[in-house]
């Protein structure tokens, strides 16, 4: 990854959070102050970046790690910079949320509190999801194991899934169930971007 497209990741997560679809640096740093959960992004793609550096990037990139730590704690927020997640990332209240390293994260998902996407360790869905484009995951939300969620999908507050959803469903209930064909449109927007 080279710092352009690390500069095109901030801009596209900062666009998410922008109603009036204008992005710059002063937003940019407007957002550290007031966006929590674009904060946290800023820091993880940040490490995200470094970590792939070589070897005199190091230290730097151990600095970074410091401050995402300390934001972990604060926003109670942990994502690893390991964790492969695509532009656009949106965080809409922070506090409770977890994403397994080892997830893969398409563009422009919108996470709320409470989120957690983790590994399973045994059975038939061993391992950890993938999550398409345009995905809205409610407050609560648990998604365990090697499942595959489509594109354009909804799931609702405090929905356990377990098991592959298809491309623009909603899946609501325990065990997720698919209630309607009609996405994730209405919940995820500000994605017409071009960084």
């Amino acid at each position: 990854m080279s710092f352009r497209e690390l500069k095109s990741y901030w801009y596209s997560d900062l666009f998410r959070y922008e109603e009036n679809q204008a992005v710059g640096i002063k937003k940019l740093i407007k957002r550290q102050f007031i966006s929590p959960g674009f904060h946290y992004t800023f820091w993880f793609r940040l490490c995200r970046y470094l970590r792939q550096k070589n070897k005199i990037w190091f230290p730097l990139f151990l600095i970074t790690m410091v401050i995402l730590q300390r934001y972990k704690y604060k926003y109670g927020i942990v994502i690893s910079p390991k964790t492969n997640i695509g532009p656009g990332l949106y965080i809409g209240h922070f506090g409770g949320i977890v994403i397994n390293s080892e997830a893969k994260i398409g563009k422009n998902l919108n996470i709320s509190q409470g989120v957690t996407i983790g590994m399973a360790n045994r059975g038939e869905n061993k391992g950890v999801a993938t999550i398409g484009d345009n995905v809205y995951i409610g407050p609560g939300a648990k998604i365990v194991g090697a499942v595959k969620i489509g594109n354009n999908v909804a799931i609702g507050a405090n929905c356990v899934v377990t098991k592959n959803v298809p491309d623009n469903a909603v899946v609501v209930g325990v065990p997720g169930r698919v209630i309607s064909m009609n996405g994730s449109k209405g919940y995820i927007g500000n994605t017409n971007y071009s960084f």
